[in-house]
């Protein structure tokens, strides 16, 4: 029998405060959180949804030394605008805070200390890189060089991201510091590690034989951890940003971002209720829900539980962790360092009034159980076509009949009819699949069953059509638009958790001020007599030149990282002297220029080479117009052995140039020569 809890606790996980949101956090974190909130605030259960900014580590020193101010001008900036951005979307945290408060600082510290009095840390020294120009210790991250795997350039300390392959700093060829481009060495630091290896046995038990009910990208990741054997994990940093560790001979040392981080859901639950925040925490009858990417799967249900069980005095675990997938954007891996995504902060300003729009798409591509993709085309058809086309078109309807037939006035129902009964079983049966879908965290299935009960609504109308039925019996009429009503008001619940600001609008048409679960597929909710508002437009159509700017914006950014990402190629293999002075290379004259039939690729030249014309075809058409290259002097291996393209004979090769985005450039001297001079 599945277990009975008083209330329950929402955590999300903490946005790192060194730039902006953008939607990947949000299909995988946010969106889906904020739902399942609102749905228990409408079953009427005691929730409270936690939240804040992670403010601490190496990433936001790094950036504040980039731009010259100090890391907490950095993270008051960006804590500021995910808050906004987060108030603007609609999700309804009860609390949103940061780990540099005053609370959490305490929290932190004391939590820390109080481990450490029960021998819950191993004091370990270790070497680590260090950079003695800096004078600090860095990151394996902040380390680069060459990858021993692939010999990519610039693969990082923990990862090459050309091959994939997981790093250590000291298996790169020629390592520096990404920072300061300095050559560290390795320098011996001591730290204090959580001993995860001694909560083996009570994770196995409560995960593997606990909850095999978590979905199984979750169940999967923390499997195949407990089953490699835990290791002991460091829980200090040498730095100067975060929380200084609590104890003596610690100076320079602060709290590992990712032990202070989510002690941040306890330190923003006191914020909010500083007298019974245990209640959330301590008591057995709270159920504890962490939201979460898959990326943070092991901290929140290895390291976080662990950490909890080392403290004890009651900490409870959470009962779920529903972690989604990824999303990607437009078939390529969101990144934040190569600006490859949507911010919300930008979508906001570039859709003004269409934070539902965003919601709806992503909960509709939610990444639940595989890697999602987002694409701007996708998000104009569901617009168009589900929200415009289905749920918008169905309440305009119903609301502008009313007005039409009855003054705007919510007519009476008479005796229903088994047209009607039928469309509110259907309309039921999809609440109920609906409230299941949310009860397991299948945000996507359940927006799907909310849109089924327009698509009722729609076909209902389509099928009594009361616009003819007007003209012979008004009453019957009246009974139909009564029941569209009722499915309107019953819209407006369903899709509360998932479009608030559409519910509230048609909340406001309806004249509902308030709303319940338990209500959904009720015909009675709306009063005979009731003024109905003015009919509006729920969602109106996105055209292309929206999109399209959203396209031209992206394919930029891909040209600007390609070119960004452009190496040389690697020098050849030595050739002698005596090699080199094989190849005739002179300078020659360009007589005419012009397209070779049926080669998209190729250029006939005409060359005046000093002794004679000569004919060389290039494979440079992409790149110039013919009459531009007129009168232009080039260089060109004069001793190639003559060879036929597309039936014409080129009697040498122009040398041209690669160009980092991929174009050729045609070779030629700085100033002009005699026409057979030779290169060397």
């Amino acid at each position: 029998m599945e277990k009975k809890f008083k209330r329950t606790l929402v955590t999300t996980a903490l946005p790192y405060a060194n730039g902006p949101v953008h939607i990947g956090h949000l299909a995988g974190v946010y969106v889906p959180a904020d739902i399942y909130t609102r749905y228990l605030r409408l079953k009427g259960e005691d929730v409270k949804m936690i939240g804040g900014s992670d403010e601490h580590g190496v990433p936001i020193t790094i950036r504040a030394r980039k731009e010259g101010v100090t890391p907490q001008d950095v993270v008051d900036r960006y804590h500021k605008l995910i808050k906004d951005s987060f108030a603007e979307l609609g999700i309804s945290f009860d609390v949103y805070s940061r780990t540099t408060s005053e609370e959490h600082s305490r929290t932190a510290t004391e939590f820390f200390r109080h481990i450490y009095e029960k021998g819950g840390f191993v004091e370990r020294k270790s070497t680590q890189l260090y950079d003695e120009g800096a004078g600090r210790f860095v990151a394996d991250r902040y380390v680069v060089g060459e990858c021993p795997v692939c010999h990519a350039q610039g693969a990082y300390g923990d990862q090459c991201e050309k091959c994939g392959s997981s790093l250590s700093p000291t298996d790169l060829i020629n390592p520096r510091c990404a920072e300061t481009g300095n050559v560290p060495v390795l320098k011996e630091t001591t730290h204090w590690y959580l001993p995860l290896e001694r909560y083996q046995e009570a994770l196995e038990k409560w995960i593997l034989e606990g909850h095999k009910e978590w979905k199984t990208n979750v169940y999967g990741q923390c499997k195949s951890w407990l089953d490699l054997g835990l290791q002991p994990r460091a829980v200090t940093r040498d730095l100067d940003w975060g929380i200084p560790v609590p104890v003596e001979g610690a100076d320079g040392k602060v709290l590992y971002v990712w032990f202070d981080a989510p002690i941040g859901y306890i330190s923003n639950t006191k914020e909010i209720l500083p007298d019974s925040w245990e209640k959330y925490w301590k008591d057995p009858e709270t159920r504890i829900i962490n939201f979460i990417g898959k990326d943070n799967i092991v901290f929140h249900c290895i390291i976080f539980p662990a950490m909890l069980m080392a403290y004890g005095d009651g900490y409870q675990l959470p009962d779920n962790v529903p972690a989604n997938e990824f999303l990607n954007l437009e078939g390529d891996k969101i990144s934040t360092s190569r600006n490859w995504a949507v911010w919300l902060h930008e979508y906001l300003r570039d859709f003004p009034g269409k934070q539902d729009v965003l919601r709806y798409v992503l909960t509709a591509n939610a990444p639940e159980t595989k890697d999602n993709d987002f694409t701007w085309t996708d998000f104009q058809s569901r617009n168009n076509n589900e929200l415009v086309a289905v749920l918008g078109n169905f309440i305009n309807r119903a609301v502008v009949l009313t007005h039409k037939y009855f003054g705007g006035k919510a007519p009476a129902a008479g005796e229903l009819t088994d047209v009607d009964r039928s469309a509110f079983a259907e309309i039921n049966d999809a609440v109920k699949a609906m409230s299941e879908a949310l009860d397991t965290f299948h945000f996507r299935e359940a927006l799907k069953q909310a849109m089924e009960i327009a698509r009722v609504g729609n076909r209902y109308l389509q099928e009594t059509e009361p616009w003819k039925l007007a003209k012979t019996d008004l009453a019957r009429t009246g009974t139909i638009l009564n029941l569209a009503l009722q499915i309107c008001a019953s819209l407006a619940i369903a899709f509360e958790p998932f479009l608030p600001f559409m519910s509230e609008k048609l909340c406001r048409m309806l004249r509902i001020s308030s709303l319940k679960w338990a209500d959904l597929g009720r015909t009675d909710l709306i009063a005979a007599g009731t003024e109905i508002g003015q009919p509006e437009l729920m969602f109106e159509k996105i055209d292309d030149e929206a999109i399209n700017a959203q396209l031209a914006r992206l394919a930029e950014i891909k040209e600007k990282n390609r070119l960004a990402a452009w190496q040389p190629e690697p020098v050849r293999p030595e050739v002698t002297f005596d090699d080199f002075t094989k190849l005739d290379i002179r300078v020659g004259t360009v007589l005419e220029c012009e397209r070779v039939p049926k080669a998209d690729k190729l250029l006939r030249f005409l060359i005046d080479d000093g002794m004679q014309k000569r004919t060389i075809v290039s494979g440079i058409a992409k790149y110039y117009e013919p009459a531009s290259l007129v009168g232009k002097q080039v260089c060109f291996v004069a001793n190639f052995a003559p060879r036929k393209l597309k039936g014409v004979e080129s009697q040498g090769m122009i040398l041209s140039a690669v160009n980092a985005d991929g174009s050729l450039v045609v070779v030629s001297p700085s100033a002009p020569v005699a026409p057979g001079s030779t290169v060397g």
